[in-house]
């Protein structure tokens, strides 16, 4: 996947601000320097997950949290982290949490992992109650309407880190999300109610935005590719993708040109993601182009932008919070079940996420594909053995949405050969069962497979961003 220039995206924003009781300073000298130095390596931990941390200082009073919230709303963040070292009053901390219109992690780590009781006085032991001022806080969040996080453990405990590195990926979904500008071409496929999608929640729950596209702007862009960049683009494919021999040349090179047409269109509407669909009528120019999409969506799926038919918009939401949590993420549906082996077998036909192939993908000629109009070339392969998560976005009847999710494990075995991309999926129990748990979620037609067991990772970024989340 080195041969595909990924998205540039912002990194997620992390606001820090680390308090203690300002009375203790002049008590306790060296108190005061070793909580900054404490302060000062979590700033660095972040940077090594590669955020852009926002670190207004060490609060001692209510005046000073007053200071740090204002800075903070300016500095507009993804996630704002409370890191209490010592105690301190809850009403230090309120302000940031009101003012800053951010969702807010506490954090308290103590230094190492236990105090040494022979030697300590109290100045030593206040550096070992950050956990004191918690259930203050947690008791003022849930009075004032705030939604309380922490994470309690000590400086370096990588276990603690692990978890306040789920809190980290999760606001780089929500970054993600609220900056994103989601491409909708084409119309709904006839029939699929379940994929329609109400424009307005998206700008509403996450604050991203909709382009309402037509596939003339893609026709316009591919009529514009030269035969060298279609040379150019089918050089490409053939070090990406294994040819099989159904590859009728002809579809090969429609598909690459159609390939840069797409690029040129998600680089003018600066897309994070593309859902689309057209069915076409006799072979007309519009249904050759919504025929042709395949290797260009993997390719654009490949980079980070998700690329999806069927017109499914949702779907693509959840591709790109996968795509972003460093998970992968392909389109995706079941197949069948196997009830000998315990498996249910996914996948979808068409756009495919390339990082999710257990081996170099495979570039197949289709002489029809099902359901659907037209002809040419799609993406197979079967997905990489080990844990994986779904994740799909559901819509409730009241509107609102959801972070739908189910961790599984997929396994060896036969796949079909119809130019899908095909899984195996085990989840530890019947799956006609595991069928019917999932369908009554609420979760839709399909949903994004992505590598690893994340479903806490999903979970902590719909809190975030303030919507339901459902694991099966």
């Amino acid at each position: 996947m080195t041969l595909l220039e990924p998205k540039n995206r912002r990194k997620v924003r992390i606001g820090l601000v680390a308090g203690g009781l300002g009375t203790y300073w002049p008590q306790f000298p060296n108190l005061l320097p070793q909580l900054e130095e404490s302060a000062r390596y979590v700033s660095s931990r972040f940077q090594e997950m590669d955020a852009s941390v926002t670190d207004v200082g060490f609060i001692s009073d209510a005046a000073d949290g007053v200071r740090a919230a204002e800075e903070l709303r300016r500095a507009d963040c993804d996630l704002i982290v409370l890191f209490l070292t010592t105690y301190l009053t809850s009403s230090m901390v309120l302000p940031i949490a009101q003012r800053s219109n951010t969702p807010i992690l506490v954090i308290d780590l103590q230094p190492t992992e236990r105090m040494d009781h022979a030697t300590f006085d109290t100045g030593a032991w206040l550096a070992y109650c950050g956990q004191c001022p918690v259930p203050e806080v947690g008791n003022l969040f849930r009075r004032a309407g705030i939604p309380f996080r922490s994470v309690t453990g000590w400086l370096r405990q990588e276990a603690a880190w692990q978890r306040i590195g789920r809190w980290i990926e999760a606001a780089r979904i929500r970054a993600a999300l609220r900056n994103a500008r989601h491409g909708l071409m084409g119309h709904l496929y006839p029939g699929m109610l379940d994929v329609s999608t109400d424009l307005t929640l998206l700008p509403t729950t996450f604050g991203s935005h909709v382009e309402v596209l037509e596939f003339d702007d893609l026709r316009e862009r591919v009529a514009t590719v030269t035969d060298d960049e279609v040379a150019e683009r089918k050089e490409l494919a053939r070090k990406i993708f294994e040819l099989d021999e159904s590859v009728n040349e002809e579809d090969f090179s429609w598909g690459a040109r159609v390939s840069v047409g797409l690029d040129r269109l998600a680089d003018d509407f600066d897309l994070d993601s593309l859902a689309y669909y057209h069915r076409g009528l006799n072979g007309e120019h519009h249904e050759r182009l919504g025929a042709g999409m395949i290797l260009g969506a993997s390719l654009l799926t490949a980079r980070g932008i998700p690329t999806t038919g069927e017109y499914e918009l949702r779907t693509t939401v959840a591709q790109l919070a996968t795509q972003v949590a460093g998970a992968g993420g392909s389109f995706c549906e079941i197949q069948a079940l196997n009830f000998t082996d315990n498996v249910v077998e996914m996948g979808h036909d068409g756009p495919a996420h390339l990082a999710v192939s257990s081996r170099q993908p495979l570039l197949r000629g289709l002489g029809v594909y099902h359901g659907k109009r037209g002809w040419g070339v799609s993406v197979e392969f079967d997905v990489r053995h080990g844990p994986v998560t779904l994740l799909g976005l559901g819509q409730d009847r009241d509107g609102s949405l959801s972070f739908i999710a189910a961790e599984g494990t997929v396994v060896d075995g036969p796949l079909l050969a119809i130019g899908n991309t095909t899984s195996r999926v085990d989840f530890g129990r019947d799956p006609g069962e595991w069928v019917d748990d999932w369908s009554a979620s609420g979760v839709g037609h399909h949903w994004s497979l992505s590598l690893g067991h994340r479903a806490a990772t999903y979970q902590a970024a719909a809190s975030l961003m303030g919507i339901d989340f459902r694991g099966v």
